[in-house]
Parts: structure tokens; C-alpha cells; sequence
């Protein structure tokens, strides 16, 4: 994947109703608004995120959230194939089936021993965002998984 950006959301009071505010920050991506946990979310694109594109968000969200620019130190990466549910099934605990799991969902979840969050993006695709200094360690760990599918 290209390395575009992903910007940290955090709720500072529960009860602002940011998702408009994100959706709108986010464009028409679909999927570029993932939830990261309550009160938090990513927001991901594939162009880097000029300084005063990051500070309108931040402007826009105003009291109600704190933004973070994680795009130096996240990695995104796509796996699609018709076994990448089988192959991701070797390092994570979460049910992928399309019906548990379906297109937009989002979970923090562990992909071998390394923390990932972790997004459907159609029904033979998913994109996995690791912090920087695991991204080889996580390839090297999906290698393995996808090794007995050629």
C-alpha cells in the first residue's frame, strides 16, 4: 500500500457526535473512518496528509477530540486472496467469517504475537495497520501463514 496517512482520533468527552465530523474529514474513502477502540478511531488514506490539511481536522474537531498524526510511525498493509480468511485464521483469535465479520468492520486484535488493528475492506481483502518497528516482523510472520497457499 502506498504510505498515505492515518491520523489518530480521541474522544475527549464522551457524547459529541464526531462521526459526521470524521466521515467528512475523510472523504469519499470508503472505510477511511475505522473505529480503534471507544472514543477513538483512525481515520486512513492512501496521499500523505499536507500539515494544513491536519490542522483543519484538528481545527474541525475542536474541543470534542485530540488528533494525533500516526502516519510516521503506523504501516498499512493489504492481503486479499480467496484464502486470506484461512491464512489470517493462523494468527488471530477473531471469527473472519464475512456474516461475523463484515465489510467496514474493524478490531484491535494480536496477528501472531504482534498487536495490529485490523479492517475488512471487501470480501477477499482486509488491511492490517502495525506500528512501524513490528512491520517486518508481522511479514515475516504472514509469510509463513500464506506459505502453505503458494
Amino acid at each position: 500500500m502506498p504510505e498515505g496517512h492515518v491520523v489518530q482520533v480521541f474522544e475527549r468527552a464522551p457524547g459529541a457526535d464526531l462521526l459526521a465530523v470524521l466521515a467528512d474529514a475523510a472523504g469519499t474513502a470508503p472505510h477511511a473512518v475505522r473505529t480503534a477502540g471507544p472514543g477513538q478511531w483512525f481515520i486512513v488514506g492512501d496521499e500523505p496528509l499536507p500539515r494544513d490539511t491536519f490542522l483543519d481536522l484538528a481545527n474541525a474537531l475542536g474541543p470534542h477530540a485530540a488528533t494525533v498524526d500516526q502516519s510516521h510511525g503506523r504501516v498499512r498493509i493489504r492481503v486479499e486472496g480467496t484464502v486470506v480468511e484461512r491464512m489470517l485464521a493462523k494468527g488471530t483469535a477473531i471469527d473472519l467469517d464475512i456474516g461475523a465479520f463484515p465489510v467496514g468492520h474493524s478490531a484491535a486484535t494480536l496477528l501472531g504475537h504482534v498487536s495490529v488493528h485490523l479492517t475488512r475492506l471487501d470480501a477477499t481483502a482486509f488491511e492490517i495497520i502495525v506500528l512501524r518497528g513490528f512491520a517486518s516482523s508481522l511479514w515475516e510472520g504472514l509469510e509463513r501463514m500464506s506459505a502453505e497457499f503458494g
